[in-house]
């Protein structure tokens, strides 16, 4: 197997035998034996290993084990104990996703501090199978079908040539010693079922998935590069970058056969596959249609699509005091006061009595939960039940905003105002809120 090791290392320049290289090491088995083929190998190493403090005196005895590994072999060992579920808790993330953030931010740290040139883990093909179909299941495109990356700028992963069997008999025969983790015995984890639940039952089909896999991983990556190289040629001919704005010529669906392919084009501006799909059904229709993702708009012009950053992001707006100009998403709402009565049929703007309105103002994406009472109803209703009632696309529902006084939405805003501050014969003066599309 070390000569396997070695092989891969120089088929995919990972490294050179002069590099330092960190190991990324927990104490099991997958950890333990690369860290012996690269002390076998000769390559000057370190060791991180980052504690979590998940599994209380388990996690202490691992520490202790691997520093006393290292210490046996005359290896640089560092070590950083973490506080995991208070910073998933302070960020709101998955204990998985928790540990990620802090190991990586702290092998950054490493890499930089002690002089390191890489930063190695311990991920195989079995790793690599679990992760494609993970992706496969989440609806993940063709990069997320293609495994883990064998490197990826300063993190290489020499064992992803080995399957699970290959580290295991190896680790048997040169009487290595690990430490397992229990947690990776249950099917409470996505990875953990599929490791123990449906990759036995693939291999019971195919005896040899391993290989195939990885010939078949081979296949999409080159499938990979050709797709992008189309990509990239398309953006070349029918794009043009301009200072604030991208420029797309119609002529590129002369070229393009599915909605899909425009989602490939247009995904670093964050459009949706659904969004693209309703963009081809548009584009025959009159000049004028917006559509919108969480971080740019698209306008179908007469000749082309024209792409532009929102001026700010989605993040809450506070409109203190009357004549304000307020900007959320592409949009910027004016407030004026007007004496009409009126009951305004534009659904860009919305008038709404002066005396109920109470200062100030917030201006933000609807939420679940969020309800109104809407204009003409004197019993309230979910904003959710009111977009579904009223055939709003799902692509635009993350982008829907409402306007709220002290509390009460008064406006779902470009769609309904609510029934209790609209104006009546009462009312002696309204306040006009009125929206308009920017371009930056």
């Amino acid at each position: 197997m070390l000569e396997q090791f070695l092989n891969h290392i120089e088929k995919h320049t990972l490294c050179l035998k002069t590099d330092r290289i960190l190991l990324a090491v927990s104490g099991g088995i997958d950890s333990m034996v690369m860290l012996d083929l690269f002390f076998a190998a000769g390559y000057p190493v370190g060791v991180a290993h980052a504690n979590f403090q998940l599994r209380g005196a388990e996690s202490e005895q691992d520490e202790l084990f691997v520093k006393a590994v290292c210490q046996h072999k005359g290896i640089p060992f560092f070590a950083r104990q973490f506080n995991t579920t208070e910073y998933a808790a302070l960020n709101n993330l998955s204990i998985q996703m928790a540990a990620r953030e802090l190991r990586y931010a702290w092998f950054d740290e490493l890499l930089e501090k002690e002089n390191y040139n890489y930063l190695s883990t311990a991920h195989h093909l079995n790793d690599s199978i679990e992760t494609v179909l993970l992706n496969w299941i989440h609806g993940g495109a063709s990069e997320g079908l293609l495994g883990i990356p064998v490197k990826n700028n300063h993190i290489i992963r020499p064992l992803l040539f080995a399957s699970r069997k290959m580290i295991e008999t190896y680790a048997t025969e040169k009487k290595l010693v690990w430490r397992e983790d229990a947690s990776n015995q249950t099917d409470d984890y996505p990875r953990n079922f599929l490791r123990h639940q449906v990759v036995p039952k693939l291999q019971a089909l195919n005896p040899s998935l391993e290989e195939t896999f990885q010939l078949g991983l081979e296949k999409l990556k080159a499938g990979h590069a050709l797709e992008t190289l189309a990509v990239n040629q398309l953006r070349e001919a029918y794009f043009k970058a301009e200072e604030s704005k991208v420029i797309i010529r119609k002529e590129v669906f002369e070229k393009i056969q599915h909605p899909l392919m425009l989602w490939y084009l247009l995904r670093e501006y964050h459009f949706t596959p659904a969004v693209c799909y309703d963009v081809v059904q548009a584009l025959r229709a009159q000049p004028g249609k917006r559509f919108l993702s969480p971080t740019h708009q698209l306008v179908i012009d007469r000749t082309t699509l024209i792409i532009t950053p929102h001026k700010k992001f989605w993040q809450p707006v506070e409109i203190t005091s009357v004549q304000a100009t307020a900007s959320l998403g592409p949009w910027d709402m004016t407030i004026e006061p007007v004496t009409g009565k009126a009951i305004s049929a534009d659904a860009g703007s919305a008038l709404l009595d002066k005396d109920l309105v109470k200062f100030p103002l917030v201006w933000r994406t609807w939420k679940p939960g969020d309800f109104f009472y809407p204009l003409g109803m004197t019993h309230k209703k979910k904003i959710s039940d009111f977009l579904i009632d009223n055939k709003v696309p799902l692509s635009d529902k993350p982008h829907v905003t409402v306007l709220e006084s002290a509390g009460q939405i008064m406006w779902v805003v470009g769609y309904r105002i609510d029934n209790r501050f609209k104006v009546t014969a009462a009312t002696q003066q309204a306040l006009q809120f009125t929206l308009h599309p920017h371009f930056i």
